[in-house]
C-alpha cells in the first residue's frame, strides 16, 4: 500500500520570526487566562488555521486534545504489550513500527526508543481491538507516532480513537474501495480551477495512487520536516474530515506549470508528483481553505459520479471493440470442442456397430463387382 522506503524526519528547529513570536505570546496569554488552560473552541480553530498554527509542541500538548474533543481527565491506563500478542494484526503492526525508526528524534537513547516503539504498538492495537469493525492499514502508524511524540501515550490513544471513528474511518474499512473513491474528489477541484491541468493529468493516466500516502497519513509519511508535519496536523484537526483532499488539490494547482512541462505519461508524471522539500505550505493551506469554502462536497460528489459513469462506459466500449475484432471462427470453437467429446464418448457400442455395418456393406459390394468381372 505504502512504500517502505521512508526518509528520516528532520527535527531541526528554525529561528522564531517576529510574527511567530507574536503568535506564541498570544496563545500563551490565552492559555494562562484560564485555570484549566482551555480555550474557546472557535478561537482555537482560528489559531490552528492561521499561519504558524499552534506554534510549538508545548502548546500542542495542551490544545490538540481540545481540538480532537478529548477529555484528558478521563483517560484509561494503557495495558502492557503482552496483552496483544495473540491479536491477528500484532505481527503486522510490530513490523511497521520497527520500520518507523526514522520518525523518532535522532540521538534518543536506545532504551527510550524501544519504550516508544512498544507504546506505539500498544496504542495502535488498543484502537483496533476496541473497534473490531476497523481494520489496521499501513500508514496508520505514521499518524499515531506523531501524536505519541507530541502528547504522550494516553492522550495519543484517546485522540487516535476519536480520529479512527471519524477522519480515518473510511481508510479502516475491509477494502480500500471507499478510500479510492474519495481520492477521486481531487479531480473535480482541479477541473474547476485549471481545466488544462485536469486534462493533462487525465491523459497521462496517472490516477490517484500518488496521493494515497498523503491522504492515509495526513502527509506524515511523505514529508521530511517534523515542523511541517505537526503544522499540518494543527490544520487538519481544526478542519472538516476530508480537508487533506483540498490540500492535495492545492499542491497540484501550485505545481501546474511544472507538471505541464513533463512528458504526458503515467511513469513520468507519477515520479514528478513526489512532494518537494521546499513547498510553501502556509500559502498552500490558505489555498486549501479557499477551495473548501468555494466548492461544496455535494457539488464535487456529483462530478465524481459523472466521472465514474464515464469510466464505466469507456471500459464497456473498449470491451465491445475487442470482442468485435475477434475472428468469426473463434465463436465456433467452443461448440466444436463441446460436440466432439460427445461423439467420441457417447454410446460407443452403437458407433462401433454402425462402422462395422458400413464396412460389411462395402465388402459385400466390392466382392460382387469382382465376381462379375470374373476375378476370384
Amino acid at each position: 500500500m505504502i512504500k517502505n522506503e521512508q526518509r528520516p524526519l528532520n527535527f531541526e528547529k528554525c529561528p522564531e520570526s517576529d510574527d511567530e513570536l507574536k503568535k506564541r505570546l498570544e496563545i500563551e496569554k490565552l492559555i494562562n487566562k484560564n485555570i484549566d488552560k482551555n480555550i474557546s473552541f472557535d478561537v482555537l480553530v482560528k489559531l490552528s488555521l492561521a499561519p504558524y498554527g499552534l506554534v510549538n509542541d508545548d502548546f500542542r500538548r495542551i490544545l490538540w486534545p481540545q481540538l480532537a474533543g478529548v477529555d484528558i481527565n478521563h483517560l484509561g491506563q494503557a495495558p502492557t504489550l503482552d496483552k496483544f500478542q495473540c491479536h491477528p494484526e500484532y505481527n503486522q503492526v510490530v513490523l511497521d513500527v520497527n520500520r518507523s525508526l526514522k520518525r523518532f528524534p535522532p540521538g534518543i537513547p536506545y532504551e527510550q526508543r524501544i519504550a516508544l516503539q512498544d507504546q506505539l504498538t500498544v496504542l495502535i492495537l488498543r484502537v483496533i481491538q476496541k473497534y473490531p469493525n476497523l481494520r489496521y492499514y499501513q500508514g496508520y502508524h505514521d499518524v499515531a507516532v506523531t501524536f505519541l511524540l507530541v502528547v504522550g501515550e494516553e492522550i495519543a490513544f484517546a485522540i487516535m480513537e476519536q480520529l479512527s471513528t471519524t477522519h480515518f474511518s473510511e481508510c479502516m474499512q475491509e477494502t480500500m474501495e471507499a478510500t479510492q473513491r474519495r481520492l477521486m474528489f481531487i479531480w473535480p477541484i482541479i477541473k474547476f480551477e485549471n481545466p488544462e491541468l485536469y486534462q493533462f493529468l487525465q491523459n497521462s493516466t496517472v490516477g490517484t495512487l500518488f496521493s494515497l500516502p498523503w491522504y492515509l497519513t495526513w502527509f506524515g509519511h511523505s514529508l521530511t520536516s517534523y515542523r511541517t508535519v505537526v503544522r499540518l496536523y494543527d490544520y487538519f484537526l481544526a478542519s472538516p474530515i476530508y480537508t487533506s483532499i483540498f490540500v492535495t488539490a492545492a499542491i497540484l494547482l501550485y505545481r501546474s506549470d511544472e507538471i505541464l512541462k513533463e512528458d504526458c505519461d503515467m511513469a513520468s508524471v507519477h515520479c514528478l508528483l513526489s512532494i518537494p522539500e521546499d513547498l510553501p505550505f502556509e500559502d498552500l493551506l490558505k489555498t486549501s481553505s479557499s477551495l473548501l469554502n468555494k466548492y461544496s462536497l455535494t457539488l464535487i460528489e456529483k462530478d465524481v459520479e459523472e466521472l465514474i459513469c464515464q469510466e464505466r462506459k469507456r471500459k464497456t466500449d473498449e470491451a465491445l471493440i475487442v470482442k468485435r475484432r475477434q475472428p468469426a471462427t473463434s465463436n465456433r470453437i467452443p461448440i466444436i470442442t463441446k460436440w466432439l467429446p460427445n461423439i467420441l464418448t457417447a454410446k460407443p457400442v452403437i458407433l462401433t456397430t454402425a462402422i462395422s455395418i458400413v464396412v460389411g456393406v462395402c465388402a459385400y459390394y466390392y466382392n460382387n463387382q469382382y465376381l462379375a468381372a470374373g476375378i476370384s
